[in-house]
């Protein structure tokens, strides 16, 4: 097993790899890190501080977590993480709990609903405290589980993109683990003993298309070693000419010409 050490350059490599590659943080920035207090998160705010540490540039940095108001949410384990780091964070408190539960028919998921919730909250927080970009804590291993979630299920090919631009133009949304393996940020959150606070909405559904589906490239990646790195090649490495797709690309007007 890797090393403290080796695990904490490989997360540091693979980060810093994403934010050179997509161009992620320029100069004067001000980034909502978005806590969940859960590992990733967790691994992405030590990522962003490193970095905010030896980068060329200056940019800042506000952690901040929504308090769902999930029966048993211990409410002091992260402003006293925070607090510990010397970090600038902000607590959101909204019963968005409430509405999911409400809202969603009995037998069916949160997850979507939670989610959008979620991100609305957050797109309105980041503005209201100055912040031009949100950074989220999905890692490799999410955004491949996205793009077959999306293939099998809703019968179209899209992912989580490491960089992109809110509907309303106003924020840039980050995922600078988009290139760190899940079993890496498992080992470093293991060493650095995260205090992590477990979801009670989807954590506790076992059923979700997205576990069949990690299990799935899991498999794979025993079978086939380096299959996960070959499939994240893969969406980097995209011929829309090779697809089927004619709003990407122009086969009404490709006609061949008769040689005379």
């Amino acid at each position: 097993m890797d090393s403290e050490k080796q695990v904490t350059k490989k997360l540091q490599k693979a980060v810093a790899a994403a934010i050179q590659q997509y161009a992620m943080i320029a100069e004067g920035d001000k980034i909502m890190v978005c806590l969940s207090g859960g590992k990733d998160s967790y691994a992405m705010l030590q990522m962003l501080l490193y970095f905010q540490k030896v980068a060329p540039i200056s940019f800042d940095l506000i952690a901040v977590n929504l308090d769902q108001k999930q029966p048993g949410f211990p409410e002091d384990v992260l402003p006293r993480y925070l607090t510990h780091l010397n970090v600038d964070y902000k607590i959101i408190e909204k019963n968005t709990y409430k509405i999911v539960m409400e809202k969603t028919p009995e037998g069916k998921t949160t997850c979507s609903l939670c989610s959008r919730l979620r991100r609305g909250t957050l797109y309105e927080a980041a503005k209201d405290l100055g912040c031009n970009k949100i950074a989220l804590g999905h890692h490799q291993n999410d955004i491949l589980e996205t793009f077959f979630l999306n293939f099998f299920f809703s019968g179209k090919i899209e992912t989580m993109p490491p960089k992109f631009k809110n509907d309303a133009g106003d924020l840039t949304v980050l995922r600078p683990l988009a290139f760190c393996k899940e079993e890496d940020i498992e080992v470093y959150s293991n060493y650095l003993n995260f205090p992590i606070i477990p979801c009670n909405l989807c954590g506790s559904q076992e059923n979700l298309q997205r576990k069949k589906v990690k299990q799935m490239i899991a498999d794979w990646e025993t079978d086939f070693p380096n299959r996960n790195a070959i499939m994240m090649n893969a969406l980097q490495n995209v011929y829309p000419s090779h697809l089927l797709d004619k709003n990407l690309y122009d086969f009404k007007n490709l006609e061949s010409k008769i040689s005379e």
